[in-house]
């Protein structure tokens, strides 16, 4: 299957290196200078996934990526940046972007994000040319719907006690008092309604599935990237702290917890 690339780089070098490179990769893209350009193309040509440079004239790569989600565009951004700091790169994220390369990168790192985002994403038809959402490609052993690890319908807790975690034959995930609709996407706690964006759904939903269940960071990051990003990476840290101040707001117990050297469980205490 050929995947459609939309490209957004004001640096002429970087621009046509990428695509070139991409281009010899199999992809189909776009490449353009600005956002304006940027959102143009992605309103007239609908692209499999975009990368997006932050710092452009104009509509900088925030911008476009506001632009989109606002828009309830769910197509899979890349962002590609200059900035080191924790701070922006939580800025892109925040904007709705579902990750980051920062530069200098090598463009095997590149080829590597965009292939797991596109494993997430991919309709059932074109998942098989590039994979699932596993990393090598093949079926999740003991998960019926390929979101979970191998947990039955019910988990432990830290006590040893069972927890209550029902998975619906109609996509629904039950834990504690979380409710996630798999089918629509949508996610309660209680009787409010979850603001989230792609990534944290399917990291709320991976966690609430295999409740009670301490996951490693390895295992996070293979289920929801497709890609271990290694022990550098702050990718996991970040989104699973704009998971507990939507979720774990105050007044409500905590359900997203760290286990230290390990990885995160979504249990209450």
């Amino acid at each position: 299957m050929t995947y459609a690339v939309l490209l957004a780089e004001d640096d002429r070098p970087i621009r046509t290196a990428l695509e070139r490179a991409l281009t010899l990769e199999g992809y189909r893209v776009t490449a353009v200078a600005d956002g304006i350009q940027a959102l143009a193309t992605a309103h007239r040509e609908r692209p499999d996934v975009i990368l997006l440079d932050v710092m452009m004239p104009g509509i900088d790569g925030l911008q476009v990526c506001q632009v989109l989600r606002a828009e309830q565009d769910r197509t899979p951004i890349l962002m590609l940046t200059a900035r080191v700091d924790t701070a922006d790169r939580i800025a892109g994220l925040d904007a709705g972007a579902d990750d980051y390369v920062v530069k200098p990168f090598e463009v095997e790192e590149v080829f590597a994000r965009l292939r797991a985002l596109l494993r997430r994403t991919a309709p059932a038809g074109r998942a098989g040319a590039e994979g699932p959402a596993g990393a090598d490609g093949t079926a999740d052993a003991g998960a019926g719907d390929g979101s979970g690890v191998g947990a039955g319908a019910g988990g432990k807790g830290g006590n040893g006690e069972a927890y209550d975690t029902r998975a619906v034959d109609s996509g629904v995930v039950e834990a504690a008092d979380l409710r996630i609709d798999g089918l629509s996407r949508r996610a309660w706690r209680g009787p409010r309604e979850l603001e989230l964006t792609r990534t944290e759904f399917e990291l709320l939903e991976l966690l609430a599935r295999n409740a009670g269940i301490v996951l490693d960071h390895s295992t996070i990051y293979d289920r929801i990237w497709g890609y271990d990003f290694g022990p550098g990476s702050k990718n996991l840290a970040v989104y699973v702290g704009y998971l507990r101040r939507k979720v774990d707001v105050p007044g409500s117990r905590p359900l997203i917890h760290t286990v230290r050297g390990v990885g995160y469980v979504l249990r209450e205490d």
